[in-house]
């Protein structure tokens, strides 16, 4: 902001229909339906996009019809918006009790309203919090507010009319035909190869003996070792597509090092005496012998090591952004001060909700989240323990998002670095009240959730805030609005969590942490806590991942975390992902040929990325509807008994040929306006 008197695109004086029914009842829609399918996206690939983009083409496309005004649309994607949020809090932590132990069963009540409590919690808590610093925030001059900036344009563009949605809702139906192609076995959606590891040797080095016995045996090597094709999956290309090709590429080197080098090298030197973990009549024979053994070895010792990479990763995140973090405790802090002393504005566009009721509403959360700390713990020490870690970290960790978000964009926001912060915190507090075993555990990642959603919720807030503040919207009907997403999206988010946990597992997979669901994040976070607090954890392995993370900052590699990421997810998962991020090569490569100027560039990259947002969401929302039919013991009819992978990749080139040819065909002529996203 400059110095001049800044003005809304709406005037303060202007009396607009703002925050209406339809307008509610739309951002809620939103909320659920872009809260599952981030909820779908990160728990298969550890990713999850921003909503904020796709919340204001939708709202913006379905207010148009019923005439809706702008400060309805930014009501809409207020609310819509926020379960991403909820969403990426939930998956991050959630599962992990899951994963950990520390709940036998997901599909109870009892695990019903604990999750639901601490979504509620964090999601409330991140929006008190937030109302409290929303002045200054939204106001510091040094702040940028990138994404911000860009969803108020797409507001504005929207006035004038625009053909955005209609991109968006046709990859939705190009990303949910292909998933359901492959659902139906048209084609086969993945691929596991099986190659051999050489002729099996036998090895002796020498003929060392001591007391009679042979020091050094001779040791029966070789075997095979498994590798799998990308996975003909809309939504891994959309991921791939939008974080582009370097950081695809990142994620990939992790998948190609898991399964192409310590597996088979595990399995070369060990495989063949791993005779007694399949024994013969076991009902497995052949190939799946040695797939079964390549997957026991990625899941018992490479997934640890990936823990280490991960966790090396997520300090390194935070230190490369040290500078920022700092700028935003010191901020937070001032900001803290600034809003304690400002004064009621009479504005429309200045009135948040009254400090009373803030107050009041912090207070009942904070007890409310101590006698569920109670619940987990059976200890009021430890759970006074953990609500005042919780309170202090969550309030500083909001503000700390908020301020990240105003300086590089909720995109960019690292959540799961705080959290981890956090439980690290949190796991040795429990170690100094006593509070061990599974209650310690729980304590420790009911912490943790509540501290992830409420700095999600806080820097989405926040996001939207500054739109709000652009386009002339009403703070206390935002806050409102969110208040009324976060309770809907929290009661709801359980839901789509519990149909993929429980479909997967009645479609012959493991559910969370398995090769469907792997939920990178919550399962680092179940393991160091458990390393932690439970005395359960390898480790060696981790230490290994540890230096491994550490070599891959000494030659300077920009992601060891993406890296990380990469060996804990599936080979096909990542395979995926790195064809899409070749396809924005291409784009790139095509732009740069053709010498775009940049309102021709910013037509064609904002077009693929609405397309790529659309396949994952066109999948993500069938993907649940296909995981609720196998809960519901549903089945699914098969085209062909035996589907061919060879198809399956004919259209994985169609839907290069889609996110290529169609954006580079909005190119338009090089003398016309840039238009946005809207547009």
């Amino acid at each position: 902001m400059s110095k001049e008197k800044f003005t809304p695109f709406v005037p303060d004086q202007t009396d607009l229909k703002e925050f209406t029914l339809r307008a509610v009842i739309l951002g809620l829609f939103m909320t659920v339906i872009l809260g599952a399918a981030n909820a779908y996206l990160g728990l298969r690939a550890g990713m999850t996009i921003a909503a904020t983009y796709p919340a204001a083409v939708i709202g913006m496309a379905i207010l148009k019809l019923v005439k809706g005004s702008i400060l309805e649309e930014n009501i809409a994607r207020t609310i819509g918006s926020i379960g991403e949020s909820i969403a990426a809090g939930a998956i991050f932590t959630i599962p992990a009790f899951v994963i950990s132990g520390v709940w036998k069963k997901f599909d109870s009540f009892e695990a019903y309203w604990k999750s639901s409590a601490l979504m509620l919690v964090g999601g409330v808590l991140g929006i008190l919090f937030v109302t409290v610093l929303r002045k200054v925030m939204v106001e510091d001059p040094e702040l940028p507010f990138p994404e911000s900036i860009a969803a108020s344009e797409i507001h504005k563009a929207g006035q004038k009319g625009g053909e955005g949605a209609k991109y968006l809702f046709q990859a939705m139906g190009v990303g949910s035909l292909i998933y359901l192609l492959g659902v139906f076995k048209f084609f086969s959606a993945s691929k596991d190869f099986i190659f051999g590891l050489g002729k099996s040797l036998n090895l002796s080095i020498g003929k060392l003996k001591l007391a009679g016995k042979e020091l050094f045996p001779s040791v029966k090597v070789g075997g095979k070792a498994t590798f799998a094709g990308p996975a003909i999956s809309p939504a891994y290309i959309g991921v791939g597509y939008i974080i582009g090709p370097e950081l695809a590429a990142l994620n990939f080197a992790g998948g190609v090092l898991a399964w192409g080098l310590f597996v088979p090298l595990i399995i070369f030197f060990t495989g063949p005496n791993l005779s007694t973990v399949f024994p013969v009549g076991a009902g497995v024979e052949g190939a799946e012998i040695w797939y079964k053994t390549a997957i026991l070895i990625w899941k018992s010792i490479v997934r640890p090591i990936a823990v280490g990479g991960m966790l090396v990763g997520a300090v390194y995140t935070l230190y490369k952004m040290r500078k920022n973090l700092a700028l935003g405790m010191k901020r937070a802090v001032s900001d803290v001060k600034k809003a304690a002393k400002q004064e009621t504005s009479t504005k429309r566009t200045d009135k948040d909700l009254n400090f009373r009721v803030v107050a009041i509403g912090l207070f009942l959360t904070l007890i409310a989240m101590t006698i569920i700390y109670y619940v987990f713990t059976h200890s009021w020490n430890a759970a006074l323990t953990a609500a005042l870690v919780m309170a202090v970290a969550g309030f500083f960790f909001a503000a700390v998002s908020g301020n990240l978000v105003g300086l590089i964009g909720s995109s960019n926001n690292p959540i799961s670095g705080l959290t981890l912060s956090t439980l690290i915190v949190a796991a040795l507090l429990m170690l100094v009240v006593g509070a061990k075993g599974t209650a310690g555990i729980a304590a420790v990642l009911g912490v943790a959730a509540v501290v992830c959603v409420s700095s999600a919720v806080a820097g989405e807030m926040l996001q939207d805030l500054k739109v709000g503040h652009i386009l002339g919207g009403t703070p206390w009907k935002m806050q409102v609005g969110d208040l009324i997403g976060v309770l809907i999206g929290s009661l709801i988010m359980y839901f789509p969590l519990l149909v993929l946990h429980i479909g997967d597992i009645k479609g012959g997979g493991e559910g969370f942490g398995g090769k469907a669901l792997p939920a990178p994040q919550a399962g680092l976070m179940a393991d160091l806590t458990k390393g932690i607090v439970g005395g359960n954890m390898a480790w060696l392995l981790v230490v290994v991942g540890i230096l491994m993370g550490t070599a891959f900052i000494m030659v300077k590699v920009k992601s060891p975390m993406l890296v990380a990421v990469g060996m804990y997810l599936p080979l096909e998962t990542t395979f995926a992902i790195f064809i899409g991020g070749m396809i924005r090569w291409i784009i790139d490569s095509k732009i740069k040929k053709k010498n775009f100027n940049d309102n021709q560039k910013a037509r064609v990259e904002n077009t693929g990325v609405l397309l790529a947002s659309g396949l994952i969401a066109g999948e993500a929302l069938t993907g649940l509807v296909i995981a609720a039919l196998k809960f519901f013991d549903i089945s699914i009819p098969a085209i062909f008994e035996h589907a061919s992978y060879l198809l399956g990749l004919v259209f994985l080139i169609l839907i290069g040929y889609y996110l290529v040819a169609l954006p580079l065909k909005k190119a338009g002529d090089p003398d016309e306006p840039a238009t946005q996203i809207a547009e």
